[in-house]
C-alpha cells in the first residue's frame, strides 16, 4: 500500500503553464483530470496565447466544474514572460488555496500523467520536499524520437549543473516534480530570479540548501505529438549561466 493509498482527499494542485498549447489542452485535462486523486486540481496558467489556449481552458473549466466541485481554473497573464514566472505565479496561487502539494507538469504531453499518483505516494510516505519525475535514474528513460544531439546536450546539461552546484539530484533540469507546500514557503517562491527552464534548477538547488530532501523515481519522457518546443537560444544561454550564478552567491552567503 502507498502513502497515496493511505492518505486520500490530500489537496494537490498540478500547476501547467501554457502558450499555444490549444491543440493539446483538451487532452491533457482529461488525462490529468482522470486520475484518482480525491483532492486533485488542474491550474492552467496562460501567458495569453494567441492560438486560443486561454478560451479553451476556460471552457474546460467550465466543463469540469460540475456539483459544486471546483476542479480547474485557469490563470491569465497579460504576456509571455518565462515559464519560470509562470510557475510562480500559479504555484503562489496554489499555495494561497490550500495545496498541500503542488505539480509542476508541462502541457505538451513529454511527461506521464499516470506517474502523479506515484510521486504523491513517494512524497506522502517518506516525508520528502520533492520528487523528481526523473530521467536519469534506473529505469528512466526517453523516446525514442529524441535525437542523439538532443540527447547529448540534455545529459551534458544536467552533469553541468550538478557539477557546478554540487547536488545529487541528477535530474536537475527535470520539469516533472512534486513539491510539499512546507518546502515551496521555505523557498519564498517570490525571491526567484530565473525566468525560463533554469527556473527548474534553480528551486530544486535552494530547496536542498534549505534543507529539504528529494527522492528521484523513474519516468520515460515522451516527445510531444503537437506544437513545437519553446527552448531556443536564449532559454540555453540562461540554463548555463544560472548555475555559476547560483555558486557564486551562495560563496558570497
Amino acid at each position: 500500500m502507498t502513502g497515496y493509498d493511505r492518505y486520500p482527499g490530500v489537496p494537490v494542485t498540478i500547476v501547467m503553464p501554457t502558450y499555444n498549447e490549444a491543440a493539446n489542452l483538451p487532452r491533457m485535462a482529461e488525462l490529468v483530470l482522470g486520475l484518482p486523486i480525491d483532492g486533485l486540481h488542474l491550474k492552467i496558467v496562460d501567458d495569453s496565447s494567441p492560438d486560443g489556449t486561454g478560451r479553451i481552458a476556460e471552457e474546460l473549466a467550465e466543463k469540469y466544474n460540475w456539483d459544486g466541485r471546483r476542479r480547474m481554473s485557469v490563470l491569465h497573464r497579460t504576456e509571455k514572460d518565462g515559464l519560470g514566472r509562470a510557475y510562480v505565479a500559479g504555484m503562489t496561487a496554489a499555495l494561497d488555496e490550500g495545496a498541500a502539494y503542488v505539480v509542476q507538469m508541462d502541457a505538451d504531453g513529454s511527461h506521464p500523467v499516470e506517474a502523479v499518483p506515484r510521486m504523491l505516494g513517494t512524497a506522502v510516505a517518506s516525508g520528502v520536499g520533492l520528487v523528481v519525475g526523473s530521467r536519469y535514474v534506473e529505469g528512466g528513460s526517453l523516446d525514442e524520437e529524441w535525437g542523439k544531439h538532443r540527447v547529448l546536450l540534455s545529459r551534458f546539461a544536467n552533469r553541468y549543473a550538478r557539477t557546478v552546484l554540487g547536488t545529487k539530484i541528477r535530474d536537475i533540469t527535470a520539469g516533472f516534480n512534486l513539491w510539499s507546500a512546507a518546502t515551496l514557503r521555505d523557498v519564498d517562491l517570490a525571491t526567484l530570479d530565473s525566468a525560463g527552464y533554469s527556473f527548474q534548477v534553480e528551486l530544486k538547488f535552494k530547496a536542498v540548501r534549505a534543507g529539504h530532501s528529494a527522492v528521484e523515481i523513474p519516468i520515460r519522457f515522451e516527445e510531444r505529438t503537437e506544437g513545437v518546443s519553446k527552448m531556443n537560444l536564449s532559454t540555453q544561454i540562461e540554463s548555463a549561466l544560472v548555475p555559476l550564478r547560483l555558486r557564486m552567491r551562495n560563496r558570497r552567503g
